[in-house]
């Protein structure tokens, strides 16, 4: 519905008038079936916005907005949608335009014309009249995907039927692709020179799923319309040469970048901005585990400039200081391809990046799990450390089925990896600051003690050891995500013994590290393991806001404001205003929080006795 508002309403409305009566009334019927259809969707995080997004659509229709306008809302609801609902939107291969072809003459040519005119012998007794596919100025605004729906799905209210029962997927599209390149049939002949020399024209598609979902009205601002509509016509007719000859990694990056400030100095902000945010996410981010064990720094330094360089990109900044952002940037980027040329040879940089990968992933998942165990132990309730264990347990087996899932089913996106980064990480922190408050008012005034006589006189109750087994996966969870990912780029480069070697390496020394921090926590005076647990998980909170703040600001969420401070990765310290301002806020809630702790302790309580008073040696 949407796809057919953007590409229709120029037919209903010009020049803020209805040219077209009954055009006019479909284009209203459809963005209300739209906004209706979007309401009784599964609420999601995305829902208020995507409502808003609909509800501004159906204004600009009632205003008779530009048919530019509507085109532009409608297709960029339609991606919103796609983000908020993922479903596959590309072939798992190329689609046979032969196969396309024989299908069309079979099953369309009746009503749309043997050329696609939409003058065959039966759609001339149809209303309204079958699509002429050869019209540009219309194909312009469809998308390859947008005819698999239509052709999967139907048209309500046309004669469009769905084809969904009668045809496979791969069938669907192949005929989608076919009937897609009718419009430029010309210009694709000229494609293969273009495709193969241009690099701004090879930065805008990486792969099917761009491929599929590209359109010449949106490429139209970087490449110009005819340059758009050739390289479009020649992917369509030739979608093979995607696969074979796409840029990838920082080749990409590089050229997304140029296309990125092409689109700015056009006038075009918004594809500017997703540009600049895919040269990161599809460019760098792929290659990170090489570039990390070669050059952490350098890492670093490209995701903060890239960052602050998508802010500029947003604002209202002069295009001379954006130029200057990019060739900066791009100076980073030929150090990365240097860097990462000979890094899949490399066993030694496999071997060191998939041991640091581990410990710096696990050894934060690995204190808190070791905290909620050694807390379980001092307070005698052995019964609930089987929920700590089944939490880490099965947060390493769904990592192990986000790997299949990412590899076999669906290709994760660069921004869907932040954000699911960034907001488990945001989740984990604020459930520490609590954890971390409620251990530091356990320490004061001996308040433990009376804790402790509670916990062994009663059972522990159902919901707290959900919660601790929901903490123990979450927190896991996380690192074992991003991980996964990782090892997934750097299994591709052919070291599989040195990559495992790796891994086997970073294991061994997190279980050193756990049994000493078990042995230790055993040894401890109760108030002092209270004290010394409630300022390590106070930390850990500090440290992975700063994590979540920075992945978002990856994702694209969070802007990017540079801040003259060291990146400090291991403790979650950006060189951002924004990670660090919220670190700030969650060490002044500890603060405060600690300070209450403190006077109430001081008011309710005696001083504890000693430890060998209270509790003996929990094992």
């Amino acid at each position: 519905m949407l796809d057919y508002l953007a590409t229709d309403y120029a037919g209903a409305v010009k020049d803020g008038a209805v040219i077209s009566t009954s055009e006019y009334a479909e284009m209203r019927e459809f963005t209300a079936t739209a906004r209706s259809r979007i309401a009784a969707l599964p609420p999601t995080v995305a829902t208020p916005a995507l409502l808003q997004q609909a509800d501004t659509l159906v204004a600009s229709v009632e205003a008779k907005a530009t048919p530019a306008q509507v085109a532009t809302q409608a297709h960029a609801l339609a991606d919103a949608l796609l983000q908020a609902y993922p479903v596959p939107t590309a072939p798992e291969r190329a689609p046979d335009l032969a196969r396309g072809a024989t299908l069309y003459q079979n099953q369309c040519a009746a009503c749309h014309g043997a050329t696609g005119h939409g003058d065959g012998p039966a759609g001339l007794l149809l209303s309204p009249r079958p699509v002429n596919f050869t019209d540009q100025t219309r194909a312009d605004q469809r998308s390859a995907l947008s005819l698999y729906e239509v052709i999967s799905q139907g048209v309500a209210g046309t004669p469009m039927a769905s084809y969904a029962q009668q045809l496979s997927s791969d069938d669907r599209w192949a005929l989608a692709y076919y009937v897609g390149s009718l419009a430029y049939a010309k210009e694709a002949v000229a494609g293969a020179d273009t495709w193969q020399h241009d690099t701004a024209a090879r930065a805008q598609i990486a792969d099917l799923k761009e491929l599929s979902r590209a359109r010449v009205a949106q490429l139209t601002p970087t490449l110009g319309a005819e340059r758009a509509r050739t390289i479009v016509g020649y992917l369509r007719a030739h979608p093979d040469v995607i696969q074979q000859q796409a840029l990838a990694g920082i080749p990409l990056a590089r050229a997304r970048l140029a296309a990125s400030l092409t689109a700015y100095r056009a006038g075009a902000k918004t594809q500017a901005t997703q540009l600049a945010l895919s040269a990161y996410l599809d460019g760098v981010e792929p290659v990170e585990p090489q570039l990390n064990a070669r050059d952490s720094a350098l890492r670093a330094q490209l995701e903060t400039s890239m960052g602050a360089y998508r802010s500029a990109l947003s604002g209202n900044t002069p295009v001379e200081s954006v130029v200057k952002q990019a060739d900066a940037i791009d100076g980073l980027l030929v150090r990365a391809q240097e860097v990462t040329a000979d890094a899949a040879s490399d066993a030694a940089a496999i071997f060191l990046g998939a041991f640091t990968i581990l410990v710096r992933e696990g050894l934060e998942a690995l204190l808190v799990v070791v905290a909620l165990l050694a807390f379980l132990r001092k307070a005698a309730r052995p019964e609930a450390l089987r929920y700590v264990h089944a939490g880490w347990i099965l947060a390493l087996v769904a990592g192990g089925i986000t790997w299949a899932i990412a590899s076999y089913a669906i290709s994760i996106s660069g921004a869907g990896r932040e954000l699911t980064e960034g907001l488990s990480s945001l989740f984990a922190a604020f459930v520490l600051l609590g954890v971390g408050l409620w251990m530091h008012q356990k320490s004061i005034g001996g308040r433990w003690q009376a804790y402790l006589k509670e916990k062994m006189a009663a059972a522990l109750n159902r919901r707290s050891a959900w919660f601790l087994f929901g903490l123990a996966f979450i927190s896991v969870y996380r690192e074992v995500f991003e991980s996964i990912l990782f090892y997934a780029a750097l299994w591709n480069d052919g070291q599989e013994v040195w990559l495992l070697s790796g891994i086997a390496a970073g294991a061994a020394v997190l279980g050193l590290i756990a049994w000493v921090l078990l042995r230790t926590s055993r040894r401890l005076p109760i108030g002092t393991f209270f004290s010394a647990s409630s300022a390590l998980i106070a930390v850990l909170a500090i440290v992975l806001t700063g994590k979540g703040i920075a992945a978002l600001q990856e994702a694209g969420w969070v802007a990017v404001s540079v801040a003259p401070v060291p990146h400090i990765e291991l403790l979650g310290i950006y060189p951002t205003w924004q990670s660090l301002l919220a670190q700030l806020a969650i060490l002044v809630l500890l603060a405060v929080g600690f300070v209450f702790n403190i006077r109430r302790g001081r008011q309710r309580l005696p001083s504890p006795p000693t430890t060998r008073e209270v509790l003996p040696d929990a094992d």
